[in-house]
Parts: C-alpha cells; structure tokens; sequence
C-alpha cells in the first residue's frame, strides 16, 4: 500500500462548481416554460429562445401611472387588459401559421406563445380611471392615480448605529 497523498483540487475545479451553473441554466429553462416560447422570425428555431414578454416602458406621474407595451404579432381580440385589486394583469396570446407548398413538398408549421405580465401598482384605481389605446403593435394605458394615492413620499430617517 502507498502512502502517496492526491494533488489538492483547486475550488473551481471540483465537481460541486458545476452545480451552481447547472442550478441557473435549470431555472432558466423551467422559466421559459412557464412563460411561454418566442415565435421564429425568417427561420430561426423556436426553441430556447427567448420567452414571449411584452418589452414595456412604466412611466410615474404624480397623477398616473402610464404603461407602453410592445405586443407585436398580438391582435386586439387576443389581448387583455385588467386590474386585480392593486395588480395590472396583461394577458395576450400570439400565433403564426406558415404554409408552403413545392412540386415535390408541403409544408405547414403552426406555433404559438402567449404571455401574462402582472405589474403591481401599490394602489387600487377608482372604475373608470384606466384608458387603453391599441395600435400598431403598441399598448398603451395610463391609469389615474386616487387622490389617496397622491400624497406625498413620508421620508424615513435612518440612524447611524
């Protein structure tokens, strides 16, 4: 029997580092799948690409919160607008269908993806207070803000221990 002692591993090199990069690349992928597929444009593959969300710019005023949602691809009849309480909830659905035919071939592909953002807006709106406006792939909403809402930012003082 030897007495020979084995090299030190370095910390990067041991089998655990592995788990932690493997761990981020699983959520990814379970996110994706939760959150629905982005269709292929001009042949690129479908899968693992990124997942189907609204790119969306959020503007506060001190009277609204005003919402721009990119949804190219969404028809009007496949998007929904709510309010849940303090939550916006934007709900859409986006299909392609493509169909080609060859003398010796044809081909149809269908695919779909659908989205649901939720955006919270730390107040309930008054009925009536939200206006929606839908044109050229871009959602735009802008939700009046109560008077509760309105007041002013209460500073904290924080003391140095």
């Amino acid at each position: 029997m030897s007495n020979k002692t084995l090299p030190e591993r370095r910390a990067d090199e041991t089998p655990a580092a592995f788990f932690p990069t493997f761990q981020q690349e699983m959520n990814r992928l379970l996110d994706q799948f939760r959150t629905g597929w982005k269709l292929p444009q001009n042949g690129e593959p479908a899968l693992f690409s990124e997942p189907v969300f609204p790119a969306m710019d959020i503007v506060e005023t001190d009277d609204a919160v005003k919402i721009s949602a990119e949804v190219p691809g969404v028809k009007e009849e496949d998007l929904d607008a709510s309010i849940l309480g303090d939550v916006l909830v934007l709900k859409g659905e986006k299909s392609a269908d493509h169909e080609e035919s060859e003398d010796n071939y044809h081909r149809i592909e269908r695919q779909y993806g659908s989205f649901r953002r939720q955006i919270p807006l730390g107040f309930t709106p008054e009925d009536g207070a939200v206006s929606a406006d839908f044109a050229d792939g871009i959602l735009k909403l802008e939700i009046a803000k109560p008077a509760t809402a309105k007041s002013g930012i209460q500073k904290i003082n924080i003391k140095k221990t």
